[in-house]
């Protein structure tokens, strides 16, 4: 096997630990120490520790403990990210929720992980954070999934509730009737309006919205998941 050039090596990984409980630094400094690719710069107890010492120690990485005394992890990622960049936050955190994944990640992660994860998968993380490449804990995942999924759902809501934006009072009723799955003759009865009124308002409902039938006026009236009708006195 050829020898590596150390000059032609890449440098090694600049870790910073942030955490506030000593055996957590210990147990994560001893776990990195001896990796050839991994080098420990530095280590603080709190948030305001560690962006004291951010500039002259200057980590490519830090490992971040996220519920601290001082100054939190999440503050003190978000202020890592607007002022020095180049420095990456992988989040550790015992506390298992989507909730503080996301807020992690919204403040400027690029990763969250269990303190629990095993040692070798702990490692691989670090080197991939570290790469700039995302590393997400399954919780942290399936909240980012759900949170994508939620800001499609109200894209969704939104775009459909434009298009009946302009839509009289009446001519909404008649749409949440549809939705409703209610016949013509039950839309006459709910609205108090003749049948032939209720065919001129779906007539209208389908040239307004540009729709072909009325099952896309029910798709679109759920879609933009309207406040039901005052009841009627």
């Amino acid at each position: 096997m050829e020898a590596v050039d150390p000059a032609t090596a890449p440098a090694a990984i600049g870790i910073m630990i942030v955490d506030d409980d000593p055996i957590v630094r210990s147990g994560l400094r001893m776990m990195l120490d001896g990796l050839p690719d991994l080098r420990l710069v530095g280590e603080a107890s709190n948030g305001r520790d560690c962006l004291a010492q951010l500039r002259s120690l200057a980590p490519d990485l830090i490992l971040m403990d996220l519920r601290m005394p001082v100054l939190d992890g999440i503050e003190t990622t978000r202020r890592i990210a607007e002022g020095s960049p180049a420095t990456r936050v992988l989040a550790l955190t015992t506390f298992d929720t989507g909730e503080l994944a996301l807020a992690a990640l919204a403040a400027g992660a690029v990763g969250f992980l269990l303190k629990d994860t095993p040692p070798q998968d702990l490692v691989d993380a670090v080197r991939a954070a570290g790469r700039g490449e995302p590393t997400l804990a399954p919780t942290a995942a399936r909240a980012l999934l759900d949170h994508v999924r939620q800001d499609h759902r109200t894209a969704s809501r939104d775009a459909a509730r434009a298009r009946l934006a302009d839509l009289s009072p009446r001519e909404r009723d008649v749409g949440r009737a549809v939705a409703d799955g209610l016949s013509n003759a039950d839309i006459a009865d709910r609205l108090s309006i003749s049948l032939p009124t209720v065919k001129t308002y779906i007539s209208r409902l389908l040239d307004h919205l540009d729709v072909a039938n009325r099952v896309q006026i029910a798709l679109l009236v759920q879609q933009a998941d309207l406040d039901p009708p005052p009841p009627s006195h």
